[in-house]
């Protein structure tokens, strides 16, 4: 279901990727009614982000953006366009020259734009008037890194399509770089009688540190070990987005956009879906501790 990289000739409707970083992918605002088919949501970790690059170059809401990881993206553009980056705060360069971050950028035509490595949080979002226009699958433009739905992860040479710009840059009209908060709100979970009262009382009052094992499927801790109840297999159940799921290692996992659609292990909490957007910017090593509601 994924189709091939693109590789069709430039023309003034498109831009190419000529350094893609660690990961970068197309998201838009994710693949939503295929949970019974085994399909993902996708779509931005950080949607609040992706929102805002958007309405800042003028697209709406739907238009898919570029989802960079750690290391930033290079392309370049074919026509002129309006450009933000937000999310992950990084320096933002076109043709070498520094230009704004989570501002409206106008940028020339054959222009070489740099977003570098993030200085904090991990994902920044990368807005372009018009959007970014890859084929849609399954209605939407998002790339599912646990199935590879949609278009595949960026790599040198690509030629993405763009989309014509619908509407006029707009000003900031939210604060930028507000401190989110690293204390999470948890939800009671359907397993949340599957750990001990012992283990609540750890997620209530211990911290945890983002495993370097996370990704978009999900956001792994490592610290306290939670004992469960009763470690006999479960049968298989459906997982929301934001299950806090309990496998054999007493780790507690987060899952994300990208996360499977039914798992075998409790899930004893459900994350807030406020603080979700949050699980995007936490970088490995840094730490976690959560309000049990």
């Amino acid at each position: 279901m994924s189709p091939k990289s693109p590789k069709s000739p430039k023309s003034p409707k498109s831009m190419v990727v000529l350094d893609p970083g660690l990961l970068t992918t197309v998201q838009d605002q994710g693949r939503h009614g295929f949970a019974h088919l085994g399909v993902p949501r996708a779509g931005p970790l950080d949607a609040p982000a992706a929102d805002l690059g958007n309405r800042l170059v003028g697209n709406p809401a739907a238009a898919a953006v570029l989802e960079t990881t750690m290391t930033g993206v290079v392309v370049r553009l074919h026509r002129a366009a309006t450009v933000a980056v937000t999310g992950a705060p990084c320096e933002v360069r076109v043709d070498g020259e520094a230009a704004a971050y989570a501002e409206p950028v106008s940028v020339r035509a054959g222009a070489t734009v740099e977003v570098r490595a993030a200085s904090t949080g991990v994902r920044s979002y990368v807005a372009i008037g018009g959007g970014i226009d890859v084929p849609p699958v399954l209605g939407s433009r998002s790339t599912d890194t646990l199935a590879w739905v949609g278009p595949p992860r960026l790599a040198a040479g690509d030629v993405l399509r763009l989309g014509r710009p619908t509407g006029s840059p707009a000003a900031l009209d939210v604060p930028v770089g507000a401190r989110r908060s690293t204390r999470w709100r948890l939800l009671p979970g359907p397993g949340a009688d599957q750990i001990t009262a012992a283990a609540w009382e750890l997620l209530r009052t211990t911290t945890y540190a983002v495993s370097q094992a996370s990704d978009r499927v999900g956001l792994r801790l490592t610290g306290a070990v939670l004992d469960r109840t009763d470690d006999r297999e479960l049968s298989s159940q459906a997982m929301v987005l934001g299950s806090v799921q309990v496998p054999p290692s007493g780790q507690p996992v987060i899952f994300l956009h990208d996360h499977p659609i039914t798992g075998g292990y409790p899930v004893v909490a459900v994350l807030h879906p406020d603080d979700l957007p949050a699980c995007a910017q936490r970088r490995p090593g840094e730490p976690v501790s959560f309000l049990v509601g």
